[in-house]
């Protein structure tokens, strides 16, 4: 008999007006930074841009649109390990469909899947393999938090999400992870092989191997010179959020101007947009991410994973054990890694190798159809489905 605490609930997206009133509120009341004329993004975020941006999310952005999206899609919630789970779950009409867990990361949301969740689970008459979707919320993100209890690192949320699994009746299933999912990913791989048909990566975070990597051609060492590079850059944010994230949640918390800013840079210097955030997204797609976390409290609670993650022992990659689950590295051009084919050969059972013309760090948003059909390439070879539909 299944207790109370382990059963799968029906769940909508339904926020208060009241909140959604008091986040134009604070709005309105936005003191903007100054900005030294024609400095455009050189110090940072640019504040013309910032005003733009907010004006609209006060007078036009439509929240209630993006739950209409989000609550076309069927969402449960769970309690694991004394966690409320979210997730959204789509499942395929189609006979032997794959389960495949979707696994977003920071600052991301299962908003990210929006556009690629139907052509997974119902796909042309043509292409021959589909999917039942599960996208769930990482504890402490979104509706799946904020979390109450520490230690959630990206190990504690692969046990949780296997779970997840096991009550919605898969017994074996695919994962593709992006970002923190794909390290979560990874981990659930390591630990629970007989479950996982197959693993999807489109962020492809590993360490030069000790011994076995190989000799590097001069592309690859120039690529990694240029990922240094631009790693000295980026990676203030993330330093910032492994040592003090509650010190910085007390700012962004406070300020759906000094939030949005936080979160759309990334948007903007980790995608393929030229410098032009609004290149790959529209305002509506950036701000409903921003407006997610605002309205669940979960900009703190998120931002704690990288402090579980820099505590963890021993530290991702460095555990010494290989996946031997066959993997597919999907590898978008504005990515922040690219290490090499050799490198990720010797932590990873590689069977597909894409080199993509287009795309960053969020390819389900960038790039949906070239995510799709190399998902769909992958799961095509390997697996086999009719061992992975869900039991009655």
């Amino acid at each position: 008999m299944t207790s109370e605490s382990e059963a799968v609930k029906p769940f909508r997206i339904a926020v208060e007006a009241s909140a959604l009133n008091e986040l134009k509120t604070r709005l309105a009341g936005t003191r903007f930074p100054d900005q030294i004329g024609g400095s455009g993004w050189r110090y940072g975020f640019d504040t013309d841009y910032l005003r733009e941006l907010c004006a609209y999310w006060a007078t036009e952005f439509d929240w209630r649109a993006v739950e209409k999206i989000l609550n076309d899609f069927d969402q449960g919630c769970t309690t694991v390990d004394g966690e409320s789970i979210h997730f959204i779950h789509r499942r395929s009409p189609h006979d032997n469909a794959i389960p495949l867990l979707m696994l977003h990361g920071w600052p991301g949301s299962v908003f990210e899947f929006y556009k690629v969740i139907e052509p997974l689970v119902d796909p042309r008459p043509d292409q021959t393999v589909a999917f039942h979707v599960v996208c769930p919320s990482l504890p402490g993100f979104a509706w799946s938090g904020p979390t109450r209890s520490p230690g959630w690192d990206v190990r504690r949320m692969a046990r949780a999400l296997v779970t997840l699994m096991k009550r919605l009746g898969y017994q074996r299933f695919g994962i593709q992870g992006t970002d923190w999912g794909s390290m979560i990913g990874t981990e659930l791989a390591l630990e629970n092989p007989e479950l996982v048909i197959g693993l999807h990566l489109n962020m492809v975070l590993v360490r030069e191997p000790a011994t076995g990597g190989g000799e590097l051609t001069d592309a690859e060492r120039h690529t990694l010179d240029t990922e240094r590079a631009w790693l000295s850059t980026e990676m203030g944010y993330d330093l910032i959020q492994s040592m003090t994230p509650q010190t910085l949640g007390s700012a962004l918390q406070d300020s759906p101007a000094g939030f949005a800013a936080w979160v759309i840079e990334k948007y903007r210097n980790w995608s393929d947009c030229d410098g032009n955030v609004e290149h790959r997204f529209t305002k509506d797609e950036l701000l409903a991410t921003v407006t997610t976390y605002w309205v669940t409290n979960t900009i703190t609670s998120s931002m704690r994973l990288y402090l579980e993650y820099s505590s963890m022992t021993p530290q991702f990659g460095y555990d010494g054990r290989r996946v031997e689950i066959p993997t597919a590295c999907a590898m978008f051009p504005a990515e922040m890694y690219h290490p090499p084919r050799t490198w990720v050969e010797h932590r990873y059972n590689v069977q597909q190798w894409t080199d993509m013309p287009t795309g960053g760090h969020f390819p389900a948003l960038e790039e949906p159809q070239l995510l799709v059909n190399d998902v769909r390439a992958f799961f095509r070879q390997g697996g086999s489905p009719s061992e992975a539909v869900a039991r009655p």
